[in-house]
């Protein structure tokens, strides 16, 4: 008998509970029961089904570039998991069954897992692409060639450039359109136009759009019938029939829906590429084109965007064709083409060169040499392409220019020139108040060459946006200023030649040319037979009728006061800012009209008189 004594050094609570531990029943919250659902491959494919049917239509409305580098792209795969992971949940009663949601919470670490390693990419190529490690890059997406300003403007003849822009083209192409009875109510003009140079002449184009949705059922099968054509040095604006002049309209452009919707067309014949907006163009022909940049990201996964080609499409047909940049730049063929270039781009990559050459802290803290673009902009024609203008001016101030940049839409050839002066914004406000009397505006100056002078070059324009004079001033002294007036001068040559002479008048006042400066160097011939009415249009031209006022209406277009006089059964309308003496008319009274084009209900009237 062994009587050694067993060790009783032990808590007996300890025994007790560890001898109940192992017959405890488990908590509700401690167990998870994982069922399998059943018919677990059919909803799966439901599914998947559902998110294929999901995803087309998510596609046709997005219209995503399928590119790892685009945003879009990302967005959209994350809609396809988002569209999976929730119809399966509902498909195997994960909303209804505690076991089938456990099951779902399970499995659902896989598509959180892809997307955690989707952001992990998007993360990781937009840092090896942001300006902080790739400031150097970014400075050199353009190349900026320092260039002598009085030898390329040399030939630049200040009587041939662009007297409207943007939207005194849109203002005059809608007085056009309004006035063509079988366009009018059915379409209005698009806010987007492109500058091109038509024939080797500076012109604006711009699309027809639908005025509503019903417009658009009622006219799509045919296409859009027009586009408008603006001379933007005689401004006369011109609708181009193309089903006259082509045998068909336009059928792609952004106005249309479904499948003729020029960016659903394009992206279903070019599903990998990032597109920009695409440009309304047409050829020395006159036949319309859209004409879209194929954009590239050079720096990491989403940075340095340029130009790669371009997307040359039929508006007519719909039929594309890609070509590469270089073709663009150097194939004869296509040297019609103006604009590939975006204004916006061709800014943004030469304010990364401005900020960017001398690295990323230098922008930020020192700004040594940093400089921008300045504030607005404007195009010109020079060496048969378009090219866009603007000031450089400090990233701190923008009271002055100390420099101005000339950028190529076709080469994306970018040209610096050392002249500094005036802002742009400053030198219309200076060609204002030169004729602050008559409350005339100026449009975004264009920079000419007059007596090795760099000059501002402004048309003035009244409330009905149609021109009214010109003015001159210099770039580096805003007070030098020389304006002439049609409504003096009687003609469009006069005007221009009354601001040339004025202009260096001021000149010699200033001492800044010598008195050998001659403006008949710069003067225009004056065409005797041409004379300007008051709304400055050519009178030898235009057509008069005179008869009885039957009927008179008016409206509202544009915060402008229309009337609408009815004579020998049709309405010649005309804007009280154009015409005072209308506000005194009345029934029975015998007028004169006098008008561009004819109509056969509603005529534009370029004057009305007793």
């Amino acid at each position: 008998m062994n009587d050694k004594i067993p060790n009783m050094d032990y808590d007996a609570d300890e025994v007790i509970d560890s001898f109940k531990s192992k017959f405890k029943w488990p908590d509700k919250d401690d167990v998870e029961v994982v069922v399998k659902p059943k018919n677990l491959p059919k909803k799966i494919l439901l599914s998947l089904l559902t998110t294929v049917i999901v995803g087309a239509g998510a596609y046709y409305m997005m219209i995503p570039a399928l590119n790892f580098k685009s945003t879009d792209f990302y967005t959209f795969i994350f809609l396809l998991i988002a569209v999976f992971v929730g119809s399966f949940f509902l498909f195997i009663g994960g909303n209804k069954r505690a076991e089938s949601s456990a099951y779902f919470k399970k499995k659902s670490v896989v598509p959180i897992v892809l997307v955690v390693v989707i952001l992990a990419v998007m993360l990781v190529g937009w840092l090896v692409g942001c300006t902080f490690f790739r400031a150097k890059d970014y400075s050199n997406l353009v190349t900026v060639q320092e260039s002598d300003f009085s030898e390329d403007f040399s030939d630049i003849k200040y009587d041939q450039v662009p007297r409207l822009d943007a939207t005194t083209s849109k203002v005059l192409a809608d007085q056009q359109l309004g006035s063509l009875s079988e366009y009018k109510s059915q379409y209005v003009v698009s806010s987007e136009s492109t500058q091109i140079n038509y024939q080797g002449h500076p012109a604006r184009v711009a699309y027809l759009e639908y005025a509503d949705v019903f417009k658009w059922f009622n006219n799509t099968k045919n296409g859009l019938p027009a586009y408008m054509l603006i001379d933007l040095v005689s401004q006369k604006v011109t609708a181009v029939n193309c089903i006259d002049k082509f045998g068909e309209g336009i059928k792609y452009s952004p106005t249309e829906l479904f499948n003729e919707k020029l960016i659903r067309h394009l992206r279903f014949q070019y599903p990998t590429a990032i597109m920009d907006t695409p440009n309304f163009e047409i050829d020395d022909e006159g036949h319309p084109y859209w004409i879209t940049p194929v954009l590239d990201k050079t720096i990491g996964l989403f940075g340095g965007t340029d130009v790669k080609g371009a997307i040359i499409t039929d508006a007519l047909n719909g039929e594309s064709t890609y070509l590469d940049i270089d073709a663009v730049r150097n194939d004869k063929t296509y040297n019609w083409i103006d604009v590939v270039y975006s204004e916006s781009l061709l800014i943004q990559q030469y304010n990364y060169h401005g900020k960017l050459s001398q690295g990323f802290w230098n922008s930020i803290i020192f700004q040594n040499d940093v400089n921008v673009a300045s504030q607005g902009r404007g195009n010109i024609a020079m060496d048969d392409d378009v090219w866009v203008y603007t000031g450089v001016t400090s990233s701190e101030s923008d009271a002055s220019n100390f420099g101005f940049i000339f950028c190529n839409q076709r080469t994306k050839e970018l040209r610096y020139y050392k002249n500094g002066g005036a802002i742009e914004s400053s030198a219309q406000q200076s060609a204002e108040d030169a004729v602050q009397n008559y409350g005339y505006r100026a449009i975004f100056p264009i920079l000419l060459d007059i007596e090795e002078q760099p000059t501002y070059f402004m048309s003035l324009y009244g409330d009905s946006y149609t021109v009214k004079g010109y003015a001159l001033v210099n770039l580096d002294d805003k007070t030098v200023v020389g304006t002439g007036l049609l409504d003096v001068e009687k003609s469009d040559a006069g005007a221009l030649n009354a601001a040339v002479e004025n202009y260096i008048a001021a000149l010699k006042a200033k001492n800044i040319v010598d008195a050998s400066a001659d403006a008949d160097d710069y003067k225009v011939d004056s065409d005797e037979d041409t004379i300007i009415d008051e709304n400055g249009e050519d009178a030898a031209k235009l057509n008069t009728v005179s008869g009885e006022i039957t009927d008179i209406m008016t409206s509202v277009n544009d915060g402008n006061t229309v009337y609408y006089l009815q004579i020998n059964g049709k309405y010649y309308y005309i804007a009280v800012t154009d015409c005072m003496d209308v506000l005194l008319m009345k029934k029975g009274d015998t007028v004169t009209v006098t008008f561009d084009k004819d109509s056969d209900t509603f005529v534009q009237a370029k004057s009305i008189k007793k």
